[in-house]
């Protein structure tokens, strides 16, 4: 059964990240800087090189890749909640290369920003606290608590 709370939407934040900055650790700190909790994110751009991440559901690991290329951002969607007391940025992208092969996965620190433009919706409800779960291994919103 799912399990889903209503939250309502306050404001935006909308801007370019900074050239050269690692994309992932880049949001985190906005979020941080802005006391955002709770919230989704959106991004278009550019990244010099990408480190994504597959989650392998068997042995309930991350396992990584590096794209050591220039890529177009085609879509990056996440969210933002808390754990450990402090935000958490959860966020999947997409690229593509110059032939328009398509790569995706979660999103991990080692992506470098060429050019981003990023659009923050901070949202208010009940606190979404990640924590994890103990059937598949992730840390996921602990939605009883």
């Amino acid at each position: 059964m799912a399990t889903i709370r209503e939250v309502d939407a306050v404001k935006m934040f909308m801007g370019k990240l900074a050239h050269g900055a690692d994309l992932l650790e880049e949001i985190t700190k906005i979020c941080v800087d802005q006391d955002i909790c709770l919230g989704r994110i959106e991004a278009l751009g550019a990244v010099k090189k990408a480190r994504l991440g597959y989650y392998n559901q068997q042995d309930h690991e991350y396992h990584f890749f590096d794209l050591n290329q220039t890529l177009e951002i085609t879509n990056l969607i996440g969210n933002i909640s808390t754990k450990d007391g402090a935000p958490i940025v959860h966020a999947h992208i997409t690229l593509s290369d110059e032939d328009g092969h398509a790569y995706g996965g979660h999103l991990a620190p080692g992506t470098i920003v060429f050019a981003c433009e990023i659009a923050i919706q901070v949202l208010d409800g009940p606190n979404f606290v990640r924590g994890l779960d103990q059937e598949t291994g992730l840390p996921l919103w602990k939605m009883n608590e």
